[in-house]
């Protein structure tokens, strides 16, 4: 018999009801810890009075007019994302997905305005995850996420994430862009270092490429900065933001420079609820609370103590832990077992992760975690781990 749901997803045998800071409450009350944050998206937690004193305000007022008018709303969080990162211009839609989508096709609209249409191709990391529509997938290059749909949209030459020889080895006359995450979430919670974010803004300034950073992840305060790629000194032409920039609520953002958003003129490109009057006052209330005075820098102190403790914890396992990584609040515990059954095992016992590749269990906690809430979840890592070990 055929589901009401298509099978797209291999659900846990547990939902939720509500929702309150840093913790889940499901149907029977139970408390759950969530270090997962929807996959990166509950940056500041669930119900957080300001986001949703922002929502209730705007639902009583105006949902949607579409972008055939001006959005008052949309052009404020425009400036202010303009004002705290590289970019001259943002373009507003759903998800993720939509903002790598819209800046593949800015890359392809700038150089076609340039006069340079043969320049179309660019240059991705294996491992990658830019999406689930197809050209992200072709993106993405995964074999697990292409499978069934050949054939895979052409135009993307893949090499090793942090390899800057093979990188450059792999530009060529048709080569117009390099789309890299900071951090690899998806892929396993690999960071690009400083030095390679800086070799990526050289060889795309030698060639005259456009880097184009996917930050829909580690973006938005994740890592200690609003933007991962912050911690480098380099500016990116193009960036996809999602996620935690709206806090829960679906939003996407593709950010650019002036120079590489040439070709974006009315009717190149467009989305029906992109930039609605709902998304834009959440993601608004989001920048209000990210942006205040000594925000980032407690969530990269909080980066240090969950990583410490992790790091402890590893060495008290070592038969069970071979690694921690990744940087402010997104870290990966490298596992010996099998990391989903380790997944399982700690959310059974009261704490949410996600699994990752190359056997990754990743921990995504909000921005809004104090000591109590590591030593919570350590204690329920502890527990977790003797069981397994036995």
């Amino acid at each position: 018999m055929v589901s009401v749901l298509m099978q797209t997803y291999a659900r846990a045998e547990l939902g939720f009801e509500r929702g309150e800071g840093v913790y889940l409450f499901d149907a029977d009350g139970r408390r759950y810890l969530d270090f997962a944050c929807g996959i990166g998206v509950t940056g500041l937690g669930h119900a957080h009075p300001h986001l949703v004193a922002a929502l209730t305000a705007q639902a009583g007022k105006l949902w949607h007019a579409s972008n055939l008018y001006r959005i008052a709303e949309q052009e404020r969080l425009a400036e202010r994302l303009v004002a705290n990162s590289f970019a001259d211009t943002a373009f507003f839609c759903n998800s993720g997905a939509e903002a790598v989508e819209c800046g593949l096709k800015l890359v392809r609209k700038h150089f076609d305005e340039t006069g340079e249409g043969e320049r179309y191709r660019v240059i991705a990391c294996e491992s990658a995850f830019h999406g689930r529509t197809l050209a992200t997938i072709a993106a993405g290059g995964q074999p697990k996420h292409l499978q069934g749909f050949d054939p895979a949209v052409e135009g993307f030459d893949h090499v090793p994430f942090g390899n800057l020889n093979a990188l450059r080895a792999a530009i060529g006359p048709e080569t117009a862009a390099i789309l890299v995450e900071p951090i690899q979430g998806e892929g396993g919670i690999h960071l690009g270092d400083r030095d390679y974010l800086r070799g990526l803004r050289a060889a795309a300034d030698e060639y005259g490429l456009l880097l184009f950073f996917d930050e829909v992840q580690c973006g938005m305060g994740r890592t200690g900065r609003l933007f991962a790629h912050q911690w480098a000194g380099v500016a990116p032409d193009v960036m996809a933001l999602a996620k935690a920039l709206g806090g829960g609520f679906p939003i996407g953002a593709c950010l650019a420079t002036a120079n590489a958003a040439n070709g974006m003129t009315a009717g190149t490109h467009g989305s029906t609820f992109g930039g609605n009057p709902l998304a834009m006052a959440v993601a608004n209330a989001v920048l209000d609370v990210m942006l205040a005075d000594g925000f980032l820098a407690g969530v990269e102190r909080m980066g240090g103590v969950l990583r410490r403790r992790l790091e402890a914890i590893a060495a008290q396992f070592p038969g069970l832990v071979a690694e921690v990584r990744g940087l402010g609040l997104m870290l990966g515990v490298k596992v010996r077992a099998e990391n989903r059954d380790v997944v399982a095992r700690v959310r059974d016992n009261g704490l949410l992760t996600v699994a990752a590749n190359d056997n990754i269990v990743r921990l995504l906690p909000p921005l809004i975690i104090d000591e109590s809430h590591v030593e919570e979840a350590a204690a329920i890592l502890e527990r977790s781990f003797t069981e397994i070990a036995g």
